[in-house]
């Protein structure tokens, strides 16, 4: 199924309007924990999709980041992964729809990330008590966020989550090429296209993660696939968090594809490491 539905839209072969609407059907089609309520909402001004599982009340709060390229995807096509991470969090999961590339270059998707989580704080929810988290790209934009708000001195979240997150626009990993064939989902022939039209010129320290300082970071949970082209990113980004000191966990799971836990429901690795994933978020952000 990811080879034969979802991989095609991810890649340039159809047109990118196109590939949008239908990525995010394919997430619609996902099972999602029983008594999942969904609510569109806004939060800083960027529409925003708000998923509580049953009984997911907090007060720990989570924002979560999509994956697409920067170029597609939405909180549709990872209704599944919000759901079941809502449930294991305890947690409302806030997904905005942050603006897209090409139309929308950097830095649009990171001012609205920004937009996203000072509204949270504004609702009266303390950083710490927030946890950040995103997939393939979302990946990249978390540890955008986070290197803006360190930045510009503003509190940080008390939990991060990356989900093979895409940190090297370059795509230098070895493990690029080498994994192109065992990557059930993502095609390396249209990173350069998608990172291209995000970049879009500009060489802000935000577009860098692996280059950056990381010391002084929240306990930052990592999951990838062995099998995926991004698992590199994932490794290098692991190895400099521990040197910095950084509080890491990191889930290398084998025989995975890129962003396989958006087969939360479906998939029994998916639903493990979700639910793993949320757990160290609720002893991360509850008050003690």
């Amino acid at each position: 199924m990811t080879r034969g539905v979802v991989a095609p839209l991810l890649g340039p072969r159809l047109p990118l309007p196109v590939r949008r609407r239908l990525l995010s059907a394919t997430g619609l089609g996902l099972p999602l924990p029983r008594g999942t309520r969904r609510s569109r909402t806004s939060l800083g001004g960027v529409p925003t999709l708000r998923v509580t599982a049953a009984d997911a009340i907090g007060p720990q709060q989570v924002l979560y980041l999509h994956g697409g390229g920067y170029i597609s995807g939405s909180p549709a096509s990872h209704l599944a992964l919000l759901a079941g991470l809502s449930r294991s969090a305890g947690a409302p999961v806030h997904a905005p729809d942050y603006r897209l590339a090409p139309e929308h270059p950097f830095p649009a998707a990171l001012d609205d990330a920004v937009a996203a989580y000072r509204a949270l704080r504004a609702a009266g929810h303390p950083a710490r008590r927030i946890a950040v988290a995103g997939d393939s790209a979302g990946g990249g934009l978390t540890m955008s966020l986070l290197l803006r708000l360190r930045a510009l001195g503003e509190e940080l979240p008390g939990s991060i989550g990356l989900i093979s997150p895409w940190l090297d626009l370059d795509l230098r990993s070895p493990a690029v090429q080498a994994n192109r064939d065992t990557d059930a989902m993502l095609d390396p022939d249209w990173l350069p296209l998608a990172a291209e039209d995000y970049r879009a010129g500009s060489d802000a320290p935000e577009l860098r993660p692996l280059e950056a300082d990381l010391a002084g970071l929240p306990p930052v949970h990592v999951v990838a696939g062995a099998d995926e082209v991004l698992v590199g990113d994932a490794d290098a980004f692991v190895d400099r968090a521990k040197a910095a000191g950084v509080e890491v966990t990191y889930r290398r799971e084998p025989g995975m594809w890129h962003a396989y836990l958006v087969f939360a429901g479906l998939l029994a690795e998916a639903d493990v490491a979700v639910a793993e994933l949320g757990a160290a978020f609720r002893s991360d952000c509850t008050p003690t």
